[in-house]
């Protein structure tokens, strides 16, 4: 199982980041043991002074493919749900300033937590889900699916010319603006539509 994230896929965290619009979809990963297991906690990573949380739509892969074509590609995921993909964001500012990879501040251990997946026939429309984020009962992110640069299908076809997916795997479709830090003792609770699919206090 892999977990496969997509950069700055609305146009407005860009733009909050003072970065460039992409014109095609930016790919990085996460490894396996980046997965917060179901049940476990989430504790503040000791090596970060500035963990930002980002939320996420979250596709999960039921087939096996490669060179996914637009017309098939909805086929090969079959569940949805919102998750967060935590940002050391101080070390990732370090990082880039020295022209550096950056995969610690994205891709360290339990930094990808994602909720109760839904089947995406129980979705109305695809391309306009909307979904959000709580901190300590208060929004802090609130995003839709139609304001992404590249939808669902489109980055199936796109990260399939590189990688194969395999069944099991999820993609992190981008995040909305908004993302901000978190500290000991939050309570994070993000939902799709009226859903709460997931609730957990950072530790």
């Amino acid at each position: 199982m892999k977990i496969i994230c997509v950069g700055r896929n609305y146009p407005e965290h860009a733009r909050e980041m003072k970065s460039e619009v992409p014109t095609e979809p930016v790919l990085f990963m996460k490894p396996k043991s980046a997965l917060l297991q179901p049940g476990q906690p989430f504790y503040y990573p000791e090596f970060t002074d500035e963990l930002h949380y980002e939320c996420e739509l979250v596709l999960k892969i039921c087939k096996n493919g490669k060179q996914i074509q637009a017309p098939a590609a909805h086929v090969y995921y079959d569940k949805i749900t919102v998750g967060i993909d935590f940002t050391a964001r101080d070390l990732q500012t370090r990082q880039k300033a020295k022209g550096l990879p950056w995969e610690i501040a994205k891709s360290f251990d339990n930094s990808a937590v994602v909720g109760s997946f839904q089947e995406i026939s129980s979705i109305p429309d695809l391309k306009e889900i909307n979904f959000c984020l709580y901190r300590n009962r208060q929004i802090v992110q609130q995003g839709n699916s139609k304001d992404m640069l590249f939808a669902f299908d489109e980055l199936l076809v796109y990260i399939t010319r590189f990688f194969s997916i395999n069944i099991g795997d999820l993609i992190f479709t981008g995040t909305p603006a908004g993302v901000g830090p978190v500290d000991p003792g939050d309570k994070l609770e993000a939902f799709i539509e009226n859903d709460s699919l997931l609730e957990f206090d950072v530790r």
